[in-house]
Order: structure tokens, then sequence, then C-alpha cells
């Protein structure tokens, strides 16, 4: 049998949004171990030799060819576009039609297992909010935000997935803000500014996960075990003005009723890097309950709070991944 036959028995893990900075820092993780095929529609730039990479869209056929011409065993879906400058149609198109076309396939190949990435966020910042949502909490980011609609949409897609197609053990994934030396996200990008922001008279409760813990989760997801929705927690929860503090920014307190019309003024004309509804969670708590995670997997965060937030600024990358039992 050639190594080319073994290779394309062999069951592969297929993984959406690879080319992503959290989709890179997991193949790294899980190269050693699995057989990867990642799928994106970008380039994987320092792709390890031995991932398989597809350059394509979720959306088209030749997507599906991969599962039908390979054996996969487990899918990870982080294939979610998050471009706050980008119309509502083209992100729905990308972000909802992609996932269905996804789990279509896992349907179809009888995929025994699926990881779908959400967010904490689907939940939504609120003045109303328990101390820590759990799972069964109701998903009403898009309430104030209209761009979280897609990921909440995916969020539900994958629900139902879940109940329709009980022979996929379908895992979903409620991280909370993941931050790292190479994340681009927003909040990454806040705890990265000099002189951010802050909402005069508010100080609320931040929780993080450092990307390499974010990138384990998802790998013990894989595990026979876990199946339906989880939050996932990082080392705990502090308040934003603690964590400005570890930075030493220097905040600029802005009274809430000029921060909204400034913020949407600069960010009209590029001048600011998130849209104004983002400063809910300047104001509100969206905390959550990762206790469910904990108890059935086992879970401890590899990073402590202070080296996830001092990520953020890390020119070298992470610290050496530390495995911990």
């Amino acid at each position: 049998m050639t190594q080319q036959r073994r290779e394309e028995e062999r069951a592969a893990v297929v993984v959406t949004g690879i080319s992503g900075n959290l989709g890179r820092v997991l193949a790294k993780q899980l190269h050693t171990s699995e057989r990867i095929i990642g799928l994106d529609r970008r380039p994987f730039v320092g792709r390890p030799k031995d991932v398989e990479m597809y350059q394509l869209d979720l959306r088209k056929k030749k997507a599906e060819d991969v599962f039908r011409r390979n054996k996969v065993k487990a899918v990870i879906h982080m294939g979610i576009m998050h471009d706050p400058r980008m119309s509502e149609e083209e992100h729905h198109s990308f972000n909802v039609l992609g996932t269905s076309r996804i789990l279509e396939a896992c349907a179809k190949y009888g995929v025994p297992k699926l990881v779908v990435l959400s967010s904490a966020n689907v939940y939504g910042p609120s003045p109303d909010n328990s101390n820590f949502l759990t799972e069964d909490a109701p998903l009403m980011a898009a309430s104030r935000f209209s761009n979280m609609r897609d990921l909440i949409e995916v969020d539900m897609l994958a629900q139902g997935f879940f109940w329709k197609q009980p022979s996929v053990h379908t895992v979903i994934l409620r991280p909370v803000h993941i931050v790292g030396p190479t994340i681009k996200n927003a909040p990454s990008n806040y705890l990265r500014l000099p002189r951010p922001w802050v909402v005069a008279g508010f100080d609320p409760m931040v929780q993080l996960i450092h990307v390499e813990d974010a990138a384990r989760a998802m790998i013990q997801a894989l595990r026979p075990g876990p199946k339906g929705v989880y939050n996932v927690v990082g080392p705990g929860e502090v308040p934003l003005s603690a964590i400005l503090r570890e930075l030493q920014r220097k905040p600029v307190h802005v009274p809430n009723v000029v921060a909204r019309p400034l913020l949407r003024t600069l960010f009209r004309y590029r001048l600011a890097g998130f849209p104004p509804p983002e400063l809910d969670h300047l104001q509100f708590v969206c905390a959550v309950d990762g206790s469910r995670w904990e108890k059935e997997v086992g879970w401890t965060p590899a990073y402590s709070m202070r080296e996830a937030i001092r990520s953020v600024e890390s020119e070298e990358g992470p610290p050496a991944f530390r495995q911990r039992a």
C-alpha cells in the first residue's frame, strides 16, 4: 500500500476557518496527533507541512467534495466571518449558509463528531444579566448589536442539528473573550490601546481566556463523551479597571451620553476599530458559568489571569504550552 493511499484511508479531522489566528494555534496543537484537513477561503500562513489545506468557499460544492473523498472522523467548525464593516447580507450568506453546508455534509457522510465554536457573547452584556449565566440563558446579544445575529443563528443551527442528528455527537462551545498575542478581535484590540475608553461610572467584571486554552478546549471537545452546549471559562473574572492597571493603561473616562455618538462618528470615518454597540461590554456584565464544562471534561485553564491579560502585548508569542492533568 502506498504512503498516499494510507494517508487517504486515515481518518481526518476537518477544521474550517483554520487560516485565522485561532485556527493556526489549534492546528499547531493538533497536527502532531491527528491528520488535519483545513478549509478556509484564505491561505494558511505558516502551515505545518502535514496539514492538508483546501482554499475554498464553504458554500461551494468543492467543500462537500472534501468529505466525499476522505474519511472524516470529526469536524471543528469555526469558519465564521467577523467583519463589522461588511454588509449584513455578505455576513449572513457566508456564515449561515456556509454553516448549513457543513452540517449537511456531516449528516450525509456520517461524521461521528462535530465541534462548533460559538461565543459567550451570544448572551449579550446587559444591565439585567444575572452574575453567572448558564447554558440555558436566552441568547439576547442581537437585541443590542445586530452584527451578532449571524453568530446566534449559527449557534441555533448547531443546536437544532444536535437534536435532529443524534448519531453525530455535537458540541457547541461558548468561550469567554479570547485574547492572545496574535488575536485581533475586539477585546484584544481594545486592550492594546494606550488610552482606552472607559464609560464613566462603570467597571464591569470581565472574563478572559488565553488563545492556547481556547484551542485546547476545542481539542478536548473531540473526546467521545462531551455533547451539547458548554460555556468555557478561563481562570476567573476581574474588574475591567484591574485589567487596565495590569497593562499600565491610562483610560479615558467618557460620559455615556457622549461615548456612543462620538464612537459612531469615529467608526464611520475609520478612526476607531470597533462599532458603538461594543461599548455595552464596557458597561454591563456578561459573565458565564463554566461549571458544566469543568465537571464533564475536568477542565482547568493552563494560563493564569495575569498571563492571559499580558498576552495581548506579547511580541514573541505565548509561553510554551503547558499541559496540566
